[in-house]
């Protein structure tokens, strides 16, 4: 596989063909991504919401007030992503990522599971001095670009989209109540005949200008 080929096949999809489904097995292969993605100290401080139906998408696009541009590419996708953050790093969540490691077999013994814990705990407060939340949004952006390039070697069509009311949106899904707030907003699908940006290239500043080689 030419992985950079399907970075530079991908594109933000401006227009969506309503008439065309993602399999149910490529959208399971999807959430395994997002799943998988890397975070901080394993930290994993997200959520998705999958809609698909008609009036989920309908129930997602009701945070796209005052942002109409929007709406039709949540509307016509095949299906739509709902990238969540938590609000906080509480000590449940915590004792969750712990005891999944534990059950995933991570630890020799429990000299490391007690030195995971502590690693991760410090890295946990030395974030709420520094902003916990712009800390936790970040490995959300980690899953996000998984789920972007991910979607572009399935052939899968994608739009990520920050231009949504978070807080009408956390209210129509009940988000807060769970200790989640809306982050981006993924339309997945497949673009139609009117998605401009699919007929033009990429643009993106030269290598010489984005690295520097140390040597």
């Amino acid at each position: 596989m030419n992985l950079t080929h399907f970075a530079k096949a991908r594109h933000a999809t401006k227009a969506f063909d309503p008439s065309r489904k993602i399999p149910a097995a490529v959208i399971a292969e999807l959430k395994e991504l997002l799943r998988l993605s890397p975070s901080s100290v394993n930290s994993q401080p997200w959520h998705f919401v999958i809609a698909h139906s008609d009036a989920a998408r309908a129930r997602v696009a009701k945070g796209m007030e005052g942002y109409a541009y929007n709406e039709p590419k949540v509307t016509r996708a095949s299906h739509v992503v709902v990238l969540c953050v938590r609000t906080d790093m509480d000590e449940a969540h915590l004792a969750q990522l712990l005891a999944q490691e534990e059950a995933d077999g991570r630890f020799a013994n429990a000299e490391a599971k007690a030195g995971q814990e502590k690693t991760r705990a410090f890295y946990v407060n030395l974030n709420r001095e520094r902003g916990l939340q712009a800390w936790m949004e970040k490995q959300a952006y980690l899953a996000l670009g998984t789920l972007l390039i991910g979607a572009s070697t399935l052939e899968i069509d994608a739009c990520p989209m920050e231009g949504f009311d978070a807080k009408v949106l956390d209210a129509e899904l009940g988000l807060r109540e769970q200790g989640l707030t809306a982050l981006a907003v993924v339309g997945l699908g497949y673009h139609g005949a009117d998605d401009f940006n699919a007929k033009l290239p990429k643009s993106r500043l030269p290598a010489a200008t984005v690295f520097t080689d140390l040597g």
